[in-house]
């Protein structure tokens, strides 16, 4: 999993922008930052990273199932087709 992620993420830019903060949060993002010697930015980072580390780290198998189920029930063109139609459009 972690290989498909960085083929679809490889040539992206890993910079993140939060819109839409309100002010005091800010305000208590750089106060924390401040006690923790280190930068807003860094404090973000340490904050997303504490976050999601907790999170599993699902197996291919388990993405796939999961899509799965979404897509459950849902009209699915066969590859063999789409790749058909893409050569015929060339």
């Amino acid at each position: 999993m972690q290989s498909l992620i960085a083929k679809l993420w490889g040539g992206m830019s890993r910079a993140l922008v939060v819109r839409g903060l309100d002010d005091e949060l800010v305000q208590r993002l750089k106060l924390r930052a401040a006690r923790h010697n280190r930068s807003a930015e860094a404090e973000h980072r340490e904050i997303l990273r504490q976050a999601l580390s907790g999170e599993p780290n699902p197996s291919f198998k388990e993405v796939a199932e999961q899509l799965r189920a979404l897509t459950a029930g849902r009209r699915h063109t066969p590859a063999e087709v789409l790749l058909r139609e893409g050569r015929d459009e060339r």
